[in-house]
Formats: C-alpha cells, structure tokens, sequence
C-alpha cells in the first residue's frame, strides 16, 4: 500500500504572512489558488469514473448523497441545494448531509467529524439503499464521519466515492471511485477551506453539472428545466422560449413560460 502523507497539514511555503502588505497577501493568495485547476485536471481521470457509475444509478432511479465534515460538509450542501432550481429535478434527489446537522452549516459543532457512528446513522435516515451512490467529502480524508459511512455503505453494496486532497488517504481506501486533488499545503498552514476547498467546489460542479446533462436536464447549452423562482429566472426563461420559438413579443413568451412552468415544458406544449 502507498503512503499516506498528509499534504494538507504541511507548514505553507510562505512566512510571515503579518508582515506581509495587503496587496502581497492578495497576490500570494492567488498565486496558490492558480495551481488548484491543474490539479483537478490531473484527477479528471478519476472524476470520469465517479461521474459514470453516478448517472448509471441515477437513471436507474436511484439518488446522490455528498456527505462531509466542516468546509466538506458545507460544500456539498451548497451543490445539492442547487440541483433543483439549476435543473428542475426535485428535491431529495441530491442529498447533502453534515456532521453536527443543520447547525453545522453555520457553526462550528465540536468533535462532530469524530464520529464513527454518526454519518451511517445519518444516511439511515433517508432510507439509503443501494439504488443509490454516496460520495465522501474530506480534505484530509481522514474524517471518522465520513469513512465510517463509506465503509457501512461498502458493506451493504451501496457504491461509494471519495473527493479528498491527499494522496492515498484513508477515505480513499473506502471509496469505489475514489478522487484525490493534491493542491499541495496550504498559504496558511492546514487552512483547507483555501486551496483544498477550491478544489472540491471545483470538482462538485464538475460532477452535478455532467451528471445533470446526463440525465437530459440540460438541451444545447441551456437550463431548460430550471426552477423560476426569481424575477432574473423568469426572464432568461423567457429569453430563450423567445430565442427557440422565434418568439418577437416578450409578454407572450412570457404568459407562455409561466402557463407551462418550464422552458422545456412552454417549447413542448409550442409543438416546436
């Protein structure tokens, strides 16, 4: 087996940071942040994998579970709940879940993450089976929450992925399609909400967006099904039911989109 270094928990490469001035801050910052989507890069590979067995059981009628500590936990939580205004899919679909529960997704909730029998328990209560596909989130990817629900999960055939910023970590280990992001340490030493959070956010939306697409959620490049939960919603619906039925009058594209409650469902109703 590999060696599992925790990169994540290096010292930052830079010292001093209060000496520093705001701009230098600023520049350095960014300077670490641009190694983030050559990383992904690198681990597209592995995000290819994860996000064809996702749609296979997701066509099946089966359901996508993100399931994190912390920073993690909060990210997957944030892609979730964009799944149904984004692509019209109906909540519950994409299931976000944190240690420490709702709470956590504005405070701290101590030793939460330490849970060995929290994050199954968690999973339990939305009648998980093996339909469905749970991906662990941890930077680390040493977080007791997470790699003992992929590990429950393993046990009954439920299949599982990991996104984590260490190579060779114990979540890893408990994944079917494991990803590891390595960004390398952090500008502020183990402060993985920077450039490790970077990295997962960016590979969340890799993985909620193709998979959204594979699903039939997306036609051309648009967001034919999503959500008009907004004044701004309403109007690019109306745009392009304007644009796909050649549609010169905005107020009756407009009666139209809303009559039908869809880009999609106004276009199909047209005959068009």
């Amino acid at each position: 087996m590999a060696e599992f270094i925790k990169v994540t928990e290096q010292a930052s490469t830079y010292r001093h940071l209060e000496k520093m001035s705001i701009q230098e801050l600023l520049m350095n910052i960014n300077n670490e942040d641009k190694m983030v989507p050559h990383a992904v890069e690198k681990a597209i590979p592995q995000i290819e994998k994860l996000v064809a067995a996702i749609s296979d059981k997701m066509l099946a009628g089966g359901r996508l579970f993100y399931i994190g500590a912390g920073t993690s936990g909060r990210l997957g939580i944030v892609d979730a709940s964009e799944c149904p205004p984004s692509f019209g899919v109906p909540y519950g679909l994409v299931i976000g879940l944190i240690a420490g529960g709702d709470k956590a997704i504005t405070q701290a909730v101590e030793f939460a993450e330490d849970s060995t029998e929290q994050g199954w328990a968690d999973l339990q209560k939305h009648f998980i089976s093996d339909k469905d596909v749970v991906v662990g989130l941890a930077a680390s990817g040493t977080t007791p929450y997470v790699i003992s629900a992929l590990k429950e999960c393993r046990k009954r055939g439920i299949i599982t992925g990991s996104i984590s910023c260490n190579p060779n970590s114990p979540v890893s280990r408990e994944a079917d399609f494991p990803v590891e992001v390595v960004v390398g340490p952090e500008f502020v030493t183990g402060s993985t909400r920077m450039k490790s959070g970077t990295a997962q956010k960016l590979v969340l939306n890799m993985i909620s967006t193709s998979v959204m697409i594979q699903l039939g959620r997306v036609e051309d490049n648009k967001m034919v099904n999503m959500q008009l939960s907004n004044v701004k919603l309403v109007d690019r619906g109306v745009k392009m039911v304007m644009d796909k039925l050649k549609i010169t009058e905005y107020e009756v594209a407009k009666d139209l989109l809303l009559k039908h409650g869809s880009v999609k469902k106004a276009v199909e109703a047209a005959g068009a």
